[in-house]
């Protein structure tokens, strides 16, 4: 009687045909191609072949093979993996297939002898050509930086033994994305990249927008950490557009309001100019050394002004301003120069122009052996968290442009898509115009863009597309994962179909920071280099008493007074004698 079940291929310790180093040194091949379309190509195992259960076992998604040509090894990316037959008689041999995406070739120098991986196919295989996965020299030889500046991260998950590394110009000078669920490992991801950048580079300059205060435990000694209790960024830095969105409580603010204020900012500025004390030894300034003041030059000025501004307006018998907008106006003031959150902004009692000091803090120049800037951003009021995004690369971006790309910088924009949305009504326009900008144009002044989200396919899609570099992380939902694939060009980008099943640490790589596309497991970090964890312990916790009344009027007073544990707030004076 015939059997309904499939026949099962019995894997035995060891093959009858070809090599038994199957693991190492040259490449072992056990299969044939059957198909060719395009820079696919199918190949089949070969029946007279029965391999050992360590090479079965690493015929995977993911797997690099190499395919024998009679003038290179092609080099290929197993993508999917099929037995084509529904129903088999007992005795029949399971036809197994692997269908490979073709990326590129080891040719061998003949002066040398040193085998050399070159991305694209110069002469493709045919049908018949012996297929097997690629052994230890054909992936040195793949996956080496070839003498070209890179660092380590990880291993290839194939094979532990291999090292994967990224190639530091190219990863830096195009952008990358590094995408992944909750829980994925992005945040041990970013630090693991940036430690290899700070252990090899000590003058790399790098600032994170951490939304979460989540990096600073993983850069004890290497990094300034920037929070709103020691940051100085002055209301005067902020563009118009950007100082708007601040006085004005409303979304949709009302034009007359606009006017007062534009009207109010430059009755301030030119103020400032004409108070500003003359050179030593009584000499007038020359014309070449007043600044040209325009509406978003950062030119200081006080908040003074605009009150003294908007109460003369107030006084006129004959008003052309509503009293109403007027107060409205004055009472945001108020209200700014007295809430503590805003104390880095508008807390400071003296006005100085120390511009040079604010970016060369926060910009790190020069290092002074802290060549990362961890800017916590977890305490700023959600209401101007997008402005003091904006300010933030919009200072990057001037002082490359004005520099002319003098001082290379990193600029980790975590959680971007709570900033750069794909939907254009929410979020803030300047903020979008700044990031953006510097994704277009960035490169050319020495701007380097690294964008974490783990919602891509809710970020806006000139961000992601500028990114010629991508870390994908374990993404579950299908829209991300379309996100992603319709941004990567790269002819491997079919193994992003396997996004879902990543593991905890585990990363599909492609782009031009790598040589090929490969799938990694990221290094292990020692507990000093982890970021902060984001999760809490609740089974831990909810089995005792965790806080008390004390405890929790000690909470209540930080909350009230916006002070931290670590770092209490002690009013306006810091913020000033700081930079003093």
């Amino acid at each position: 009687m015939k059997s309904s079940k499939p026949a099962v291929l019995r894997i035995d310790a060891q093959h009858t045909d070809g090599p038994t180093g199957a693991l190492s040194g040259d490449d072992f091949k056990f299969a044939h191609v059957v198909s060719i379309e395009g820079g696919q190509a199918i190949a089949a195992f070969d029946t007279r072949v029965r391999l050992a259960s360590a090479v079965e076992d690493r015929v995977v998604i993911g797997a690099t093979v190499s395919i024998g040509t009679p003038r290179s090894s092609v080099i290929g990316i197993v993508t999917g993996l099929s037995v084509p037959t529904a129903e088999l008689e007992q005795d029949q041999t399971v036809l197994r297939l692997f269908e490979v995406d073709l990326v590129g070739e080891v040719r061998t120098d003949k002066a040398t002898g040193e085998k050399r991986f070159h991305r694209g196919v110069t002469m493709l295989p045919t049908l018949g050509d012996p297929v097997g996965l690629a052994g230890a020299d054909s992936l040195a030889a793949v996956y080496s930086s070839q003498g070209r500046p890179s660092i380590e991260i990880g291993t290839l998950a194939q094979d532990n033994n291999v090292s994967a590394s990224v190639l530091v110009d190219e990863l830096l000078s195009k952008h990358f994305a590094i995408v992944g669920s909750t829980g994925a490992g992005k945040s041990c991801g970013i630090a693991g990249l940036l430690h290899g950048l700070v252990n090899r580079y000590p003058g790399s300059r790098i600032l994170v927008l951490d939304i979460h205060n989540e990096y600073s435990a993983a850069f004890p000694d290497a990094a300034e950490v920037i929070h709103p209790g020691n940051l100085y960024l002055p209301f005067w830095l902020l563009s118009f557009d950007e100082l708007a969105s601040v006085f004005m409580t409303s979304d949709s603010p009302d034009p007359e309001d606009m006017e007062i204020l534009h009207d109010a900012v430059m009755f301030s500025k030119r103020r400032a100019g004409e108070s500003r004390a003359p050179r030593p030894g009584g000499q007038l300034r020359r014309a070449t050394d007043a600044p040209t003041t325009t509406i978003d030059s950062p030119t200081p000025f006080r908040l003074a002004d605009i009150s003294a501004y908007i109460e003369e307006q107030m006084g006129k018998l004959e008003r052309t301003r509503s009293t109403i907008a007027l107060r409205r106006i004055r009472a945001r003031i108020e209200t700014l120069m007295s809430d503590p959150r805003y104390a880095f902004m508008f807390g400071g009692l003296v006005v100085q122009d120390r511009l040079t000091e604010i970016i060369g803090r926060l910009f790190r120049i020069p290092t002074a052996g802290r060549p990362v800037t961890i800017l916590d951003l977890s305490a700023v009021p959600s209401e101007i968290l997008n402005v003091v995004i904006s300010v933030i690369c919009r200072l990057a971006f001037e002082l490359g442009v004005w520099s002319k790309g003098q001082y290379p910088m990193t600029l980790i924009c975590e959680e971007a898509h709570r900033y750069v949305p794909l939907d254009k009504s929410l979020g803030f326009e300047p903020t979008r115009q700044a990031v953006t900008r510097i994704a277009k144009e960035g490169r050319k002044y020495g701007i380097s863009l690294g964008i974490v989200t783990q919602r891509p396919a809710e970020i806006d899609p000139t961000l992601l597309s500028q990114c010629s570099t991508v870390f994908a992380y374990r993404l579950s939902n299908d829209s991300d994962q379309q996100a992603v694939r319709a941004r990567s060009a790269d002819c491997a980008a079919r193994l992003l179909d396997f996004l879902s099943s990543l593991g905890e640490g585990e990363a599909i790589v492609i782009g031009q920071g790598v040589s090929m596309p490969m799938r990694i497991r990221m290094r292990r970090l020692e507990p000093h280099e982890l970021p902060a964890g984001s999760g809490h312990p609740f089974s831990e916790v909810w089995q005792r008493e965790a806080v008390d009344l004390d405890e929790l009027e000690s909470i209540v007073t930080r909350w009230r007074y916006n002070r931290r544990s670590d770092d209490l707030f002690r009013g306006s004076g810091t913020l000033t004698s700081s930079l003093d």
